[in-house]
């Protein structure tokens, strides 16, 4: 772990006019680390923030016990919200998944608990009546971030009384003018300005350029891509990443080099 990037890397997102930020999550390689690194993650990011940003923790797990685990320690560290995405690999039913989740926003309470909707990376969505059930449960729901595409998948889940935040850029200002209360992006880790500013004053343009900005650097490995972004921004971090993701070849980081500039 690149401990010490903590620090500079939350200064970098303090000045940069955003609120907060979600550790852990698909950008930050969470699901990929041990449950012990994961509780430093959490701690590090806690301290680096030191008040000036909001920190939400991904506690998303494989099994159940893993992620009350990491629930209630985030808690414990009193963070601003716990997220959860619904386990891979087995695709679990309405049952099993309220459950789960309802053993997740247990463990937490009464910090504010949310569902990480994220089909592609699950494998399989959570029912939005999943959602309407859950809540019934567990008095500290409060919403959801949702990352699926198209819109069409989206807008099921804008539920009155949840707070939903964006994680596909190209749908924030459509999500925001929807009843969305915000994004969670893995753009905003390099690109935090673009981000804000879509968010605070949402456009068609501004959403187009930031999934112009996406597709581009899906070009690329995208975590260590990131990482070069805000190491020519001046946050001293490391490109490496945990496998089995990989890092970047000379050649696109060659290639990266050359656009970044034109990104910023």
């Amino acid at each position: 772990m690149d401990e010490d990037a903590f620090g500079p890397l939350a200064d970098f997102l303090a000045g940069s006019g955003i609120d907060g930020l979600l550790a852990l999550g698909t950008t930050g390689e969470g699901i990929l680390l041990s449950t012990v690194e994961r509780r430093r993650v959490a701690e590090l990011f806690v301290e680096a923030a030191a008040g000036r940003l909001d920190v939400a923790v991904h506690c998303g797990a494989q099994t159940t016990a893993d992620t009350v685990t990491l629930a209630e320690h985030a808690a414990g560290l009193g963070v601003a919200a716990v997220a959860v995405i619904a386990p891979p690999y087995f695709a679990l039913d309405d049952q099993a998944l309220l459950e789960h989740f309802g053993a997740a926003a247990k463990a937490c309470a009464p910090t504010p608990f949310y569902v990480y909707e994220f089909a592609r990376t699950s494998g399989y969505a959570v029912p939005p009546h999943v959602v309407e059930a859950l809540r019934e449960r567990v008095p500290n729901l409060a919403g959801l971030k949702v990352s699926d595409t198209p819109w069409s998948k989206f807008e099921p889940y804008l539920i009155e009384g949840l707070d939903v935040f964006v994680g596909p850029e190209g749908l924030i200002t459509q999500g925001i003018e929807a009843g969305a209360v915000g994004a969670v992006s893995a753009l905003g880790t390099a690109f935090p300005e673009l981000v804000a500013a879509c968010v605070r004053e949402p456009t068609a343009e501004r959403a187009e350029r930031l999934a112009a900005l996406r597709a581009e650097i899906e070009r690329f490995p995208r975590h260590a891509a990131l990482k070069r972004v805000l190491g020519t921004r001046g946050v001293p971090i490391k490109e490496d990443v945990r496998a089995p993701l990989r890092g970047l070849a000379e050649d696109e980081r060659a290639e990266l080099d050359r656009l970044i500039p034109g990104w910023l």
